[in-house]
């Protein structure tokens, strides 16, 4: 068999490690090579670049076609280094005298946007920690509670919004004496009477200010500890947390970055990397991971403003077609959108992969066969493999911890750490033999905003951070291979028979299974006789299987008896594939009312919160193990 060829990228800093085993059992693993000198202040990396490549193009957007409406299909709109810093000078200036502090921080409740992100550049210049928002907090809440609990939180001086459509949220969250400053929308804003005596302001009029000497005084007094943002967690378990995130963990963590991806710091006649993204800013992937590489390395981010769903993925091709990244990152839902289109559409195979050095995924495992078909992709189009890189990082890691960067890689390694991150494998007692995985290192948050209880429970003793994560070897006789993610310590549990059931592989083995008409599935049995699901479907696929029109009401498409026929054979191939009690599901319920994040069952990502779930949808569990048969959307497997 031939070996594969690939596309030559330079890698290092998480190839190789050492590995001790400590007294107490646990295990310590740390990269061979040292972590590098990496600046200050992240502005810092913004004032270079605007005095080396003044005229490069640092991020763009596409401006509003003719038609208007809510997609964006006329040309670029590009804002360079000397621009963009002339811009965060006004803005910070504007700032400040706004009265702006780490007591009143600016709060940004919109996408990404040119306007975001030059008050993000902003506040970090004028020494002004800023609070990227979730808009589906806004936009999707009807009780806007998880907005509420981060504004009463961090008591914000500004709020920031694209548009009038965030209104009714700031009338019934933001007190009425901050002000708020829109993009656009003010008169409609205004006509709704929402916002009727309240500081409301363009986002253009801060533009005009002219920097003084208090500003040029905050710039100097930032060090590597002042908060650069406060980027609150999706609040999986329980209510958001935020997450003090300073200069020192956003430097460190890219300068780890380059040193496992050498090439992101290589300059070309086109300048740095080159980003078509849409992962939202309100995370630390979109917002700490990329807009940090981008700007650390000199390059150009397009933002992109499709989704990864059937409908949203058409703005991301068209982008795709029309930019070539260097590097493109997206999660594995987008990713399989993308190679699949792919499969009809040569000119964005071709114009994907004409200078891609590597893809990206995080946030949820690539499975193999969409894996398999971007490699196929790849040598049609230029030849040769691009490497597919992932790893593991959080919120309170700035992100990145650990990497696998090499070319045999496989869904669900993470990799070995990062220079200057120190990884410790701890075993403890009620999680089945797992080994929880937890961090060290000087891109690791100093803790909690105004939470200091969370803050002592985050760490151990020894001051690593406690993830809840486990993981264990690919081949615990090739250490040098690398960590594979072990699912989530505090989601597992054991049935009656005190069998231990381990949740994250049961999960992603249903979903992969289930592809494409499962979203996720939450698992039941905690000290039941057996194992059952509950399915959240897609509902656009599952119309698609049973070829019913868009509107279709969801418990009408899962009566659909193609669709029926799709679970039953989910649920006999996952029966006939289990390999013991802890892995045979023993019952399904399908769901016809979809997850709801007003009750917290679904974050601001999009992910399916397990515990939050079982608890608003315990009746309905209750309900599985009688095993009705009149339930219409039970399906019990057939053993035969």
């Amino acid at each position: 068999m031939t070996e594969a060829k690939y596309r030559q990228a330079n890698v290092g800093g998480c190839l190789e490690a050492t590995v001790e085993v400590l007294a107490d059992g646990s295990t310590l693993i740390r990269s061979t090579e040292a972590l590098r000198w990496f600046p200050d202040r992240l502005t810092d990396c913004l004032l270079q670049w605007a005095q080396e490549a003044p005229d490069r193009c640092f991020v763009a957007r596409r401006e509003r076609g003719s038609e208007g409406g809510g997609e964006r299909s006329g040309d670029w709109q590009r804002i360079s280094y000397a621009q963009m810093l002339q811009r965060a000078q006004a803005v910070g200036q504007a700032l400040l005298d706004l009265g702006l502090s780490a007591d009143r921080p600016l709060a940004i409740l919109s996408d990404n946007d040119l306007e975001h992100l030059t008050l993000a550049m902003a506040a970090m210049w004028a020494g002004v920690p800023y609070v990227p928002v979730s808009p589906a907090y806004s936009l999707i809440s009807q009780d806007f509670g998880k907005l509420r609990h981060i504004l009463d939180t961090v008591t914000p001086g500004l709020v920031f919004a694209s548009g009038a459509a965030y209104a009714k949220a700031i009338a019934a969250v933001v007190p009425a004496d901050v002000t708020v400053v829109l993009t656009e929308g003010l008169a409609e804003a205004a006509a709704t009477g929402l916002l009727a005596g309240r500081d409301v302001r363009a986002f253009d009029s801060l533009l005009f200010t002219r920097p003084g000497p208090a500003l040029a005084a905050a710039n100097a007094a930032i060090g590597p500890d002042t908060i650069a943002k406060l980027l609150f967690t999706s609040g999986s378990t329980k209510a958001p947390k935020g997450v003090i995130n300073t200069h020192r963990m956003l430097c460190a963590n890219q300068q780890m970055l380059r040193q496992c991806m050498a090439f992101l710091g290589e300059q070309d006649e086109e300048g740095g990397p080159v980003l078509v993204d849409w992962l939202p800013w309100n995370h630390t992937f979109g917002g700490n991971h990329n807009i940090g590489l981008t700007l650390y390395n000199g390059g150009t981010l397009y933002i992109d403003e499709g989704k990864p769903t059937p409908k949203g993925i058409a703005q991301t091709l068209r982008n795709l077609r029309e930019i070539s990244p260097t590097i493109y990152f997206n999660v594995p839902k987008g990713f399989e959108e993308i190679a699949f289109a792919m499969d009809s559409d040569t000119l964005l195979r071709d114009t994907l992969f004409r200078r891609c050095k590597a893809f990206m995924f995080a946030g949820a495992g690539l499975s193999q066969p969409v894996w398999d078909k971007l490699d196929a992709h790849a040598e049609v189009a230029v030849g040769e493999r691009v490497r597919i890189i992932t790893g593991l990082g959080m919120t309170e890691t700035a992100p990145a911890c650990t990497f696998v960067v090499g070319t045999n890689a496989r869904s669900g390694w993470i990799g070995l750490p990062v220079p200057g991150v120190e990884v410790k494998l701890v075993r403890e007692a009620g999680t089945d033999g797992k080994s929880e995985i937890r961090f060290r290192g000087p891109n690791v948050m100093p803790g909690y905003w105004r939470a200091p209880e969370q803050t002592v429970q985050a760490f151990d003793d020894e001051g690593f951070y406690r993830t809840g994560d486990a993981a264990c070897w690919v081949d615990p006789g090739q250490p040098q291979l690398g960590l594979l993610f072990d699912g989530r310590t505090a989601e597992d549990f054991k049935l009656s028979s005190g069998t231990f059931v381990s949740v994250g592989p049961l999960r992603a083995k249903i979903t992969l299974a289930g592809d494409p008409c499962v979203q996720d599935a939450v698992i039941t049995g905690l000290n039941r006789d057996d194992v059952g699901a509950l399915i959240f479907p897609r509902p656009d696929e599952c119309r698609k299987l049973a070829g019913l029109p868009d509107a279709t009401p969801l418990p009408e498409v899962l009566h659909h008896p193609v669709v029926r026929a799709f679970f039953q054979a989910l649920a006999d191939r996952l029966w006939r594939e289990s390999t013991g009690s802890a892995s045979r599901v023993a019952r399904l319920h399908v769901l016809a009312e979809p997850p709801a994040i007003d009750r917290g069952e679904l974050t601001d990502k999009g992910s399916i919160n397990q515990r939050a779930v079982l608890s608003q949808r315990a009746a309905l569990v209750e309900a599985l193990y009688q095993g009705s048969l009149a339930d219409p959307f039970l399906i019990l497997p057939r053993p035969g």
